[in-house]
């Protein structure tokens, strides 16, 4: 008895030689609609599955393989003679082979026009039940889901002569992620419409975009997965122009660079180390803000990761050219740029599209038996109403660079402490188990440039000690959350020392 196969697939390419390599092989073919059509014109000998089932399609083709003929001859163990004689009694051909993939639910969502009703109808419910079946019972049927797969299941029978089981258990295994991470898409795009904000069921998709060399030390194995439908400001879409391959945490790292230069609007350049901001700078250009940064901290930008919210051009590519660094991300780099930048071989240059708002997606965090979900913190200065408790407010040149600081320290690992003076960061204080500790390592990084800075905290100050320390170093203004109990106990400290002092309102804790 010759062996059949039943093919139906919205993505086509590639489809033809396969099918008629099975064909050649003496399988053979049956199929539906426009699949069936395309292997007509190539001249494939095809069977309808309306010859198969003896019911036409029906619903806009909703119904047609839904059919006791097709799961039966799916379903059937071949070894069981009970399910044997029951094929034979209902006069039920079994079928060996099932090339399947999906209706474009993704693609539906993607495009901006597409409504609620284009994204329902583009929900396949025949396919992932063929799928199932033939994974099912993959002892006996080879189930096709990904065209990378059709050169090896040639391959093999020409080899020989069948798909050997080893082959087929492990179709099954990426049939069964392939439906999984089709409802899953579908399960979140619903989920979200009807404007759930904490289902009992939480299930999130990835697609694998590199297996890693290591994880975050050379002893753990890693691999780096993006989102179906990922932002395009991310570093998941970020395109590698030059330089070897990415590291774990290179990703994480590239990951807290893009974040901070996402919140400015003029020039930015942020350099980052072990995902910390180390360095940021503003400035007429991206040179200015480059240099700005690069003097912030000229110790630790060494060997990090450098992120851009303008074109690298040719007079920033030669500053930046002189020192370490593993990572450059940019919108862009000018042709000069690339020709100085590319002659370091092992200098990473990853290009992203800043240009497309970002809302934020939401934040996974995965704990011991469980995970975190929480929104994306992408509050900025103008969302806020501040107030300004002390006796002296800050001039507006102070509070230009408070907008700045507070900007920065939002990316900074809590306990956190930011001073910032011209355009720049001067001193950094970052996860911390007491405020004035990372307020310490902050001043004593600033050195001599705390005299006239300002300070931005994540967080309020529980007790005035900051704000003495502060004073004490030329801190000029402070801005900060406010809402402790002891709040008086600072602004107190502010008037003493003629500081300005502004509330956000707003913390920025981040672990």
């Amino acid at each position: 008895m010759s062996k059949r196969a039943l093919v139906s697939v919205s993505d086509k390419e590639g489809i033809v030689p396969f099918v008629q390599g099975l064909h050649d092989h003496g399988v053979e073919i049956i199929s539906t609609g426009g699949t069936k059509a395309k292997l007509e014109e190539a001249g494939v000998p095809v069977i309808g599955i309306e010859e198969v089932t003896g019911f036409p399609e029906m619903m806009d083709g909703r119904v047609k393989t839904l059919h006791p003929a097709i799961h039966g001859g799916l379903l059937g163990v071949r070894s069981n003679g009970e399910h044997m004689q029951a094929l034979k009694q209902e006069d039920i051909g079994l079928i060996d082979y099932v090339i399947v993939n999906l209706y474009p639910f993704q693609q539906t969502i993607e495009n901006p026009d597409s409504t609620f009703a284009d994204a329902v109808e583009n929900i396949d419910i025949g396919g992932p039940s063929m799928i199932r079946s033939a994974a099912k019972n993959h002892q006996d049927v080879t189930i096709v889901v990904d065209a990378s797969d059709y050169r090896t299941i040639l391959s093999e029978l020409q080899e020989y002569g069948e798909v050997p089981a080893s082959r087929r258990q492990r179709l099954a295994a990426k049939a069964f992620r392939h439906t999984a991470a089709y409802d899953a898409l579908i399960a979140e795009y619903m989920t979200k419409y009807v404007g759930e904000d904490a289902p009992e069921k939480l299930t999130k998709t990835y697609n694998l975009k590199q297996t890693l060399r290591y994880g975050e030390n050379p002893h753990q194995n890693a691999s780096f997965y993006e989102r179906p439908i990922a932002a395009e400001a991310t570093v998941a879409k970020a395109e590698q122009l030059h330089g070897k391959e990415l590291s774990y945490n290179n990703i994480n790292d590239a990951d807290a660079a893009i974040a901070v230069i996402r919140d400015f609007r003029e020039p930015a350049v942020a350099a980052v180390k072990h995902m910390n901001p180390c360095g940021v700078g503003i400035g007429g250009d991206i040179a200015q803000a480059y240099e700005k940064a690069y003097e912030a901290d000229s110790t630790s930008i060494f060997g990090g990761i450098i992120a851009c919210n303008r074109e690298v051009d040719e007079e920033t590519a030669d500053m930046m050219k002189d020192i370490f660094l593993e990572i450059i991300i940019a919108p862009s780099f000018s042709k000069k740029a690339l020709k100085i930048l590319t002659q370091k071989k092992n200098l990473r240059l990853l290009q992203i599209n800043l240009d497309k708002h970002y809302a934020g997606e939401s934040r996974v965090t995965t704990v011991s038996g469980g995970a975190l979900i929480q929104e994306t913190d992408t509050l900025s200065y103008e969302d806020v109403e501040t107030t300004i408790p002390t006796d002296r407010k800050p001039s507006d040149r102070e509070l230009e660079q408070m907008k700045m600081a507070w900007k920065v320290v939002k990316h900074v690992k809590s306990n956190a402490i930011v001073l910032a003076k011209e355009d720049c960061t001067i001193g950094i204080g970052a996860g911390q188990m007491n405020r004035v500790g990372a307020a310490n390592i902050a001043i004593e990084q600033a050195g001599e440039k705390a005299d006239g800075s300002v300070m931005a905290s994540d967080a309020f100050f529980p007790m005035g000690d900051t704000v003495e320390a502060a004073a004490k170093a030329g801190v000029r203004a402070i801005i900060q959350p406010g809402g402790s109990k002891r709040d008086q106990e600072s602004i107190d400290k502010a008037n003493e020392y003629g500081i300005a002092m502004v509330f956000t309102g707003v913390r920025h804790f981040k672990h």
